[in-house]
């Protein structure tokens, strides 16, 4: 069985509705999008912000090397002022120039900490994988973005705080991962089917699909379990969690007995992630080592209705990733734009910008947030509670992980008291009941636990009685031959 027919197999499993996955037609269209977004003309970051007291839209557009200049020059604040030119040439301040452009190679954790993580402030940190080598572009060069080259920083490097350079830097192009014995036969999640059951493809077949598909919006690897065998398991020796993000609260309850948090990331050109939150109030860090993306970022306080453009969705519109960002967000604009700053529309803000290689973003807790991959891409993914996202991670914690939030509180205890102390100060105001406390929640989540066995004993017997049905009317010879043909 080739690549297409593996590729069929997960695709009618992850969508089995959807007959046509090439009906829009986004191979021939895409493009040009594309083009438009990697030419040295565009700049890479814009934003829309419309003022509640006046109604009118504020529209602007600036590049990295502006970013970097604002940075350097601005205190860090939650009101950057920013200059910006107006088409007749004349200055204009404004604000709000998200997300903010730092280096690796000046930028030390504690200052990250401060002045950007705790005020939740999103991020581009450049340089992150290049280590105390990023002073040298060759490894970093990119074709897409010349504008980048003239905006490198030879500013001396400080060895004590720069991370060694990632192997994963010459080991994640596509031609060495499809050529890595350890990688290639190894299957890695891209989907999953209704039942929520992963589908798998392994990496060398993921690969061709990606370079041949022409699906509108292609499968996605998106691999949290790669720590799960010994020749996955090497993908963790080809990346460090930068220093910026080092502390992670909820590793004290274990990696058996945590939610899943870190991902390995293939995506192939039109694929992506549709807008969301990440759960349990976590903030996230996302590094891109092969291949460029466009993101979008919306602030917490932006509506759901807004954010999804749901009323703005056709009958019959997919609303995957480059469905949103080439026709529902340009829809979502136009109708802030036009609203005057009222109702749901009111303070409406949206942050657009292109990552590229090298480049690690920061999503704080609470942000709303879509990705769409304008090439082919890798690179790595984690979610992360930190002392300063602490009180947002624990209070949905507490309600959507209530056995783990017991667990947690002990190992907070024993490590963190003061952590400790703030969740517990926290359950007394909401009288918060822990479920370990809770005999109802017990009840109900035995029950839940209980329905949901019987369910998959009911599912497993009907495929049992469907197996014995195809015996009785083929013969068993005939039904083992059947299946050979369908797996070969």
């Amino acid at each position: 069985m080739g690549w297409e027919e593996k590729a069929a197999k997960a695709k009618k499993g992850h969508r089995p509705s959807l007959k046509n996955w090439e009906r829009d037609g986004l191979y021939e269209k895409f493009p040009p999008f594309a083009e438009f977004l990697l030419s040295p003309s565009t700049n890479p970051y814009s934003s829309l912000k419309i003022d509640s007291r006046t109604g009118r839209a504020e529209e602007r557009s600036w590049s990295l090397e502006r970013a970097r200049q604002k940075r350097a020059m601005s205190p860090p604040s939650l009101k950057l002022q920013a200059m910006q030119l107006d088409n007749d040439g004349s200055s204009e301040e404004t604000t709000l120039m998200y997300p903010i452009v730092l280096d690796a190679k000046d930028t030390p954790p504690e200052v990250f900490h401060e002045q950007y993580e705790a005020k939740v402030i999103p991020c581009v940190i450049r340089n992150v994988p290049y280590g105390d080598s990023s002073s040298t572009s060759g490894n970093r060069a990119t074709t897409f973005d010349e504008e980048k080259k003239d905006c490198d920083d030879n500013t001396a490097i400080s060895p004590s705080r720069i991370q060694k350079e990632w192997p994963a830097v010459h080991r994640w192009s596509l031609d060495k991962l499809i050529n890595d014995p350890d990688l290639s036969e190894r299957g890695f999640k891209c989907g999953e089917d209704d039942d929520g059951y992963t589908i798998r493809m392994k990496l060398r077949y993921f690969i061709e699909y990606l370079q041949h598909n022409k699906d509108d919006s292609p499968l996605y690897i998106f691999d949290a379990t790669f720590d799960e065998d010994k020749f996955a398991k090497r993908l963790l020796e080809d990346y460090t969690v930068p220093d910026y993000f080092s502390e992670d609260l909820f590793g004290l309850i274990g990696e058996s007995k945590r939610p899943p948090y870190r991902w390995f990331l293939v995506g192939p050109c039109r694929s992506g992630t549709t807008v969301h939150i990440d759960p349990l109030g976590t903030s996230a860090w996302n590094t891109l080592l092969f291949g460029v993306k466009r993101w979008v970022l919306f602030p917490p306080h932006v509506p759901k209705s807004v954010v999804k453009g749901r009323k703005l969705i056709l009958p019959g519109e997919d609303d995957e990733a480059i469905h949103y960002f080439t026709t529902i967000l340009p829809r979502i604009k136009r109708r802030a734009a036009t609203s005057g700053g009222k109702g749901d529309y009111s303070n409406f803000e949206c942050y657009e910008f292109t990552q590229y290689p090298g480049e690690t973003v920061f999503v704080p807790h609470g942000w709303w947030h879509a990705v769409m991959n304008v090439t082919h891409t890798v690179g790595v993914t984690q979610n992360y509670c930190s002392k300063r996202n602490f009180d947002e991670v624990w209070l949905q914690t507490r309600s959507g992980r209530k056995k783990m939030a017991c667990s947690w509180l002990r190992k907070l205890q024993e490590h963190y008291p003061d952590l400790a102390r703030r969740a517990k100060a926290l359950n007394r105001r909401d009288r918060f009941v822990m479920w370990e406390d809770d005999p109802e929640a017990q009840r109900r989540y035995r029950k839940k636990k209980a329905d949901k066995e019987r369910k998959k004993r009911e599912k497993r017997e009907q495929k049992e009685k469907d197996r014995a049905r195809k015996k009785e009317k083929w013969g068993d010879h005939r039904t083992t031959e059947r299946r050979k043909e369908t797996h070969s």
